[in-house]
């Protein structure tokens, strides 16, 4: 598992030259532009390229926010409404926070250093490095998923990735396999690398370019078995309750979001399970969201007579415009359809 145990040269000769015949074409990837970058990675945090692209998330956020400023003067509602759909929205309000931070305190002008970079809201050593790499094309070495996933099976790395000591190994690795005259290339050509041919499953290893330095694929180990994670948490059950209540003039009973996770999003009024016992059920829906596995029920409630915290009516013709988490839209849409 040393690192040096690869010629560096051959083995960067090889992943660019593949990269360079079968580069995907991503719209991030056609500038340089270290804000449209800076998105596209917040965008890509724990989502689908297929999501950010085949929605248009990305060409939306970029046509109404071309630059910090932009949305540094926006409202929040405004900023987690063009979010919707693709969850985790602590990323957009960083992305908010990082735009003010440049707005205010580099004259709007994205920084070039590393260090800057890295110290903007939200945005942690693989961002800052993928920006640097990208955007100004510098030497920076990446670790994210498929990188990881690449370097494990690459050097047969049979120890759990995600302690100080696995983490460190992947990030030294990378820095002595980094090309310093091709940073952007490589960095790319190694996440498509573990995009494509070295995945979580359905491995390619005889289409792969740098086989011949794969200790795992040289040596007949199973490069699926790597890398090596701790457990995953339980999945835990959760039960949620709510009610659908519509006044004649279509106005909708909507409540605040509570808690960090999605503040300063809407959701239908959550009651009690003894609240709701004798109400009729006119949907039923199951969602995932981190450890946790969430049916939700909702319920015909013709009759509010009193409001709880955090509750208004919101006018129908608001309703689009009104931040929303995936499955409560997904269910207004249908209640919506349906009356």
């Amino acid at each position: 598992m040393n690192p040096s145990a690869i010629n560096p040269e051959a083995f960067r000769d090889a992943l660019i030259d593949w990269f360079s015949a079968h580069r995907k074409d991503y719209p991030w990837r056609r500038t340089r532009d270290p804000w449209a970058i800076l998105v596209s990675e917040m965008m890509l945090q724990q989502t689908q390229v297929a999501t950010v692209l085949d929605r248009g998330y990305f060409t939306r956020w970029m046509k109404r926010f071309p630059t910090p400023a932009e949305l540094a003067a926006a409202a929040e509602s405004e900023v987690l409404s063009l979010w919707e759909g693709l969850g985790y929205y602590n990323r957009a309000r960083n992305l908010q926070r990082a735009a003010t931070v440049i707005r205010d305190e580099h004259d709007g002008r994205f920084p070039r250093e590393l260090s800057t970079i890295e110290s903007l809201p939200g945005i942690g050593r693989y961002t800052a490095a993928a920006i640097y790499s990208f955007a100004f094309n510098k030497p920076a070495p990446l670790v994210d998923a498929n990188v990881a996933r690449v370097i494990a099976r690459l050097y047969h790395f049979d120890q759990l990735i995600d302690t100080t000591a696995g983490q460190k190994f992947l990030w030294n690795t990378a820095a002595h396999l980094l090309d310093q005259q091709r940073p952007r290339d490589f960095n790319s050509a190694l996440m498509e690398l573990g995009q494509t041919i070295c995945k979580p499953r359905a491995l390619r290893c005889k289409e792969c370019p740098v086989a011949d330095w794969c200790q795992s694929y040289q040596q007949d180990r199973d490069p699926s078995a790597l890398p090596i994670k701790k457990p995953k948490r339980d999945t835990a059950l959760v039960d949620e309750h709510a009610i659908w209540s519509q006044r004649s003039d279509g106005a909708v009973l909507l409540q605040c979001e509570s808690g960090t996770r999605r503040k300063g999003l809407r959701k239908l009024p959550l009651r009690s399970v003894e609240h709701v016992a004798n109400l009729p059920v006119i949907y039923r829906s199951t969602y995932g969201i981190t450890h946790h596995r969430v049916t939700l029920t909702i319920y015909q409630c013709d009759c509010v007579k009193d409001l709880q915290s955090g509750e208004s009516w919101v006018p129908i013709t608001d309703l689009k415009s009104t931040p929303m988490a995936s499955p409560f839209r997904k269910a207004l849409d249908q209640l919506l359809t349906s009356q």
